[in-house]
């Protein structure tokens, strides 16, 4: 046994006989995943390592109790399971990690054999915001001064020369400079997301889980703004705010997803173009914003090894999915995983201790052996298959992915959330990362994370709240042996609250997490108007030097950009609906919803059974590839922000 000395708060009682909450040092004695507290000890010695206020409530005891008999559970669990092979997680050499960074945020031809004309790159960091454009340029400067060591013999690019246009390129903007329409669009919204934090520059405190029956104001939480750029605001005005508010600590607000008259774009509405670059924008604004708190950003890259190919358990999503989708094609969720949950919702969601109370180890060892040699053939007995064990295979599941559901690369990124000094950057990063998982690592969390909401809404009956679920699925995510991740019984436990705050979030917000923030959609819109102008240059010249009707060419582009109908009247194509076209006058009110139900009132036969859900009306081209619109999109400010757009009713792609 060993025994370590943590700080918590404890409520005690006052000498009116009222309750109050103090700090004090308590000892941890660890066996096995379980502790026990000993609060005997009343005098603090010290400081403690953090400071909390009055106003935020600890992990209490009780729900820690869940996390360590979790993790018991795993580890007995392990013991009848064949040694899982261990995923070598490369050290990065000095510059490799920035190198790769630059890879993966698109901007792989600032450097190396692949390096080519920097303006390839300059419409991309035209659209950056001053902290995307500050983390570009730090690793950037770490790359070339990496290669000037190894003296390599290819291209090595000028710092200066990269970003020397790109400031230029927003002194010049029409619509004002960035930095002031990120402080003017902030202003909106500052004020409540400020009181709520009360941070100090740099003071660290931990962000616990709120109990749920606490009363929390609700408040949009800004997604038009960057996040990093949100977070230099802050910085700036933080201590006069502390200083104000000192002694009148706010509660927490519970955040939610803004209403947004252009409509509000969640993951899978756009093209796959636009959403790559959304992926470049959203690894570019997470590393900003890591940078601007001083939280180091660490990704890790797993060294290729053998892994199954076959089977259901120990095997990597992908290949996995491929599999499935033999039987059944285009399944995008692991037929394994599906299946699972069926079946632990077959049995009733209201069942007490559900997903906390395990299966029995032996049993859940044959049902593994059972599946793998009977599942793909239909002939396993899945009536044999009791709740609580099947609740077991499917926490099974997510611990023996041979990469972790959260991503090898990105895991660490996910750990550090913790060390994020508010819930509202918490839940940005939360946001910015989950946009940054690979297609089927979100797809699974995002049918995880709505079961579990499932099993929440019948909390009456089965007795598992979030905080619950959250601490029982915490070690499940975050416990990754595969790894070979070591820590010290401190650092665990430090671990245990912080990751258990993280899977609170990601259940509590999915909803906002699968959001895709406005002004990483307005920096596509951008990209993309300044690629067609590029574009259009580069055919003017073609054209000329062609010796073309250049007149000709123009009355033609002239022709496309004007629409066919009158100014205020916007053409619908709907090619798989009886009505296959409609002119529609815009107007303040309507909707994207208004839009569909004038075409489906006029269905007949068999169209008529479509359903609203079904199809979608879509803005096609513009400043955007592709986007799938929410029914409360208002139709006269998206025409407004993209005048040459299409409008096509469709269903979404599967």
């Amino acid at each position: 046994m060993r025994v370590f000395e943590v700080w918590q708060w404890i409520s005690t009682s006052d000498s009116g006989g009222g309750r109050k909450k103090e700090c004090r040092p308590v000892v941890c004695h660890r066996r096995c995943g379980q502790y026990t507290m000993n609060q005997e000890i009343t005098k603090a010695k010290e400081k403690p390592p953090f400071d909390r206020s009055s106003s935020q409530d600890s992990v209490d005891e009780l729900h820690m109790e869940d996390y360590w008999t979790e993790v018991e559970n795993i580890k007995k669990s392990s013991e009848n399971r064949q040694d899982q092979e261990v995923v070598v997680v490369k050290e990065p050499d000095e510059g490799e990690l920035e190198e790769e960074w630059l890879k993966e945020a698109g901007l792989s031809n600032l450097f190396g054999e692949s390096a080519g004309d920097p303006q390839d790159s300059m419409v991309f960091l035209s659209t950056l915001t001053r902290t995307q454009a500050a983390a570009v340029q730090k690793r950037v400067e770490t790359v070339s001064q990496t290669l000037r060591k190894k003296n390599k013999q290819y291209h090595i690019p000028d710092v200066r020369d990269i970003f020397a246009q790109q400031t230029e390129s927003k002194e010049k903007a029409p619509d004002g400079t960035e930095s002031q329409s990120v402080r003017t669009n902030e202003n909106k919204y500052q004020g409540k997301d400020d009181q709520a934090s009360g941070l100090v520059d740099g003071e660290k405190k931990l962000t616990p889980l709120v109990p749920e029956e606490a009363p929390a104001s609700e408040t949009d939480i800004n997604l038009e703004v960057s996040f990093a750029e949100q977070a230099v605001n802050q910085k700036e005005s933080s201590k006069d705010k502390t200083q104000k508010s000192k002694g009148h600590d706010a509660p927490i607000p519970n955040f939610r997803v803004p209403k947004d008259k252009t409509g509000t774009t969640r993951i899978g509405d756009l093209a796959p173009q636009d959403m790559k670059k959304v992926c470049y924008l959203a690894l570019i604004e997470l590393t900003a914003l890591y940078d601007v708190l001083g939280v180091e950003l660490k990704q890790q890259k797993a060294v290729k090894i053998k892994t199954k190919d076959s089977g259901l358990f120990c095997v990597p999503l992908t290949v996995l999915l491929e599999l499935d989708q033999r039987k059944v094609p285009g399944t995008r969720i692991p037929l394994i995983f599906q299946k699972l949950i069926s079946r632990i919702e077959e049995g009733g969601l209201e069942t007490e201790g559900l997903l906390r109370i395990p299966g029995a180890a032996v049993r859940i060892k044959n049902l593994c052996q059972e599946l793998e040699a009977k599942f793909y053939e239909g002939a396993f007995n899945w009536e044999s298959v009791k709740q609580h064990d099947a609740a077991s295979l499917l926490k099974l599941f997510i611990r023996e992915l041979p990469q972790p559901l959260l991503s090898v690369e990105y895991l660490q990124a996910f750990q550090a959330v913790q060390n994020l000094p508010t819930k509202k950057q918490q839940l940005q990063a939360l946001n910015l990362l989950v946009i940054l998982l690979p297609d089927s690592n979100r797809d699974t969390l995002k049918v995880l994370l709505e079961f579990l909401q499932r099993v929440i809404d019948n909390k009456e009956k089965n007795k598992m709240t979030t905080m619950n679920v959250a601490m029982v699925m915490a070690p499940n995510l975050f416990m990754c042996h595969g790894l070979g991740l070591k820590s010290s019984e401190q650092r665990e436990f430090v671990m245990a609250a912080g990751t258990a705050n993280i899977m609170y979030l990601l259940i509590k917000y999915q909803k906002l997490l699968w959001t895709i923030p406005k002004f990483l959609v307005n920096q596509v819109r951008k990209q993309n108007t300044e690629n067609l102008k590029k574009d259009k240059k580069t055919m003017k010249k073609l054209l000329k030097k062609m010796a073309y009707d250049r007149e000709k060419y123009e009355k033609q582009d002239r022709s496309t950009n004007d629409a066919d109908v009158p100014q205020g009247v916007i053409r619908v194509q709907a090619p798989h609906l009886s009505k296959v076209s409609m002119a529609i006058q815009l107007t303040e009110e309507l909707k994207a919803s208004d839009v569909l139900a004038r075409f489906l009132s006029q269905e007949s036969g068999i169209a008529q059974t479509l359903k609203k859900g079904e199809v979608f009306l879509y803005e096609v081209g513009g400043n955007i590839g592709e986007r799938c619109l929410d029914d409360d999109t208002y139709m006269e400010d998206l025409y407004q922000l993209n005048p040459h757009a299409e409008w096509v009713i469709k269903s979404k792609p599967s």
